[in-house]
Order: C-alpha cells, then sequence, then structure tokens
C-alpha cells in the first residue's frame, strides 16, 4: 500500500498468539489492533476499518466463520483465516465464504507475513484504474468490483469477482485449476481444486452464457473463457 501504513485487524483468543504476531508485524511496518472475541471484533472492524484482517476459526461468542460472513455481506476486505494444526476446519468452506487464505497454526512469522504481503498486493494491483473488460452484454469492471450483466448489476463475492476477471481478461486461452488458483488466491497457494469448480459453479447460475462470450469447461484441463 504504496505511501500509506497497512492496518492489519488480529482477531483471536489467544491473547499471547495476538501479541507475537502484533509484534512481528509493527516490527515490519504494519498498524495493528487486536480483538479477542467475535462481538468486539465487529465493533472494532468497523471503527479500525482495517486492511486485512487476520481471523481466527474458533472464538468466543461469535465463531471466526460468522464474522466472515458478516464482513462479506457489505466489505470486500481480504481475509486470512487463522486454524489450529488438527482443529476442524473446512478450507474449502471458508474460501467458498470469501476467505482469501489460510493458515495453520503454528506457523512461522515469515510465511505469514508472506501471505499478508501476496494477499494485499493482490488486492492494491488488482485496482490500479484498469479498463473495464466489455463485451456485448456483460461489463466487467475492476476498478469498483462490478459486474453489469443484460443491464443489471450482479453481485459478486470477491473471489467469484476476480476469477471471473482473470478469465476474462485472458479470453480464449484456457487455464488448469492449478493454474487458476495459484493466480486468483495467490502464493504457492495450497487450495483443493475444487475451490475452483465450486466459484466457476456459482458464476454460471449467476451469468447464463453471453451472446458471444461464454465459460467454457476443457475437459481434463480445466476452464476458459471463450469469446466468438
Amino acid at each position: 500500500m504504496e505511501g500509506k501504513i497497512a492496518k492489519v485487524l488480529i482477531v483471536d483468543d489467544d491473547n499471547n498468539i495476538c501479541q507475537v504476531i502484533k509484534l512481528y508485524l509493527e516490527n515490519s511496518g504494519y498498524a495493528t489492533r487486536v480483538s479477542n472475541n467475535g462481538k468486539e471484533a465487529q465493533s472494532v472492524f468497523l471503527e479500525y476499518k482495517p486492511d486485512l484482517v487476520l481471523l481466527d476459526i474458533m472464538l468466543p461468542g461469535i465463531d471466526g466463520i460468522d464474522i466472515l460472513k458478516w464482513i462479506r455481506k457489505e466489505y470486500e476486505t481480504p481475509v486470512i483465516m487463522l486454524t489450529a494444526k488438527g482443529e476442524t476446519f473446512d478450507k474449502v468452506l471458508g474460501l467458498e465464504l470469501g476467505a482469501d487464505d489460510y493458515i495453520v497454526k503454528p506457523f512461522e512469522p515469515k510465511e505469514l507475513l508472506a501471505r499478508i504481503k501476496a494477499v494485499l498486493r493482490r488486492y492494491n494491483s488488482e485496482g490500479d484504474n484498469k479498463e473495464a473488460l466489455k463485451f456485448e452484454d456483460l461489463t466487467i469492471d475492476i476498478n469498483s468490483y462490478t459486474v453489469v450483466y443484460n443491464g443489471d448489476e450482479i453481485k459478486m463475492p470477491p473471489k467469484e469477482f476476480e476469477l471471473l476477471y482473470y478469465l476474462a481478461s485472458n479470453k480464449n486461452r484456457v487455464f488448469t485449476r492449478e493454474q487458476l488458483l495459484c493466480e486468483v488466491w495467490g502464493y504457492d497457494y495450497p487450495g483443493d481444486s475444487r475451490t475452483v469448480d465450486v466459484h466457476i459453479k456459482r458464476i454460471r447460475e449467476k451469468l447464463e452464457k453471453g451472446l458471444n462470450w461464454q465459460i467454457e469447461t476443457v475437459w481434463g484441463v480445466g476452464y476458459k473463457f471463450e469469446v466468438k
């Protein structure tokens, strides 16, 4: 975030972990706030307006998944989920709901910092006044994160939008699921390729085949945004 100190909200019920993360991030040039429960985290989020949220799954009061759902109803703020080793966490579910990444505790501070940098870089580079992609009945505007289809604005969570934008900006090019995970979710992403299939399915439910375009499945390979 050029010329601006990025603000990170750390949400974890273990205050010792919070303080370690806080110290490391502040020494690396970030501003931070800490919250130890879900309800408080909502208030701090609204007041602090963070650039990124580190969000633990298991929280007293309101758990991390519900906080993620709450954030995604109104905001595009990037979220990295924190989960303990051995803790039950459906990573695909978290990503479907709009998480940008997840990391398993205990983790090396350098790994966490690398993931934070990658997510923020991705968000910041996507909105640098790029031209909207325009097709006969579809406009995809990266600057405002809006999709207009047949004259109507279509609501999409950030990851659905980014996947659509990436495919459409590379029209007629075939991508494997692994390539899409790497390019859209970023930084050596260890996700399940089913995540891509779920997002494609949801995009197709919102956007039928267009007048001169379609999201095509290339069997045995992956997907492409085909323009005739």
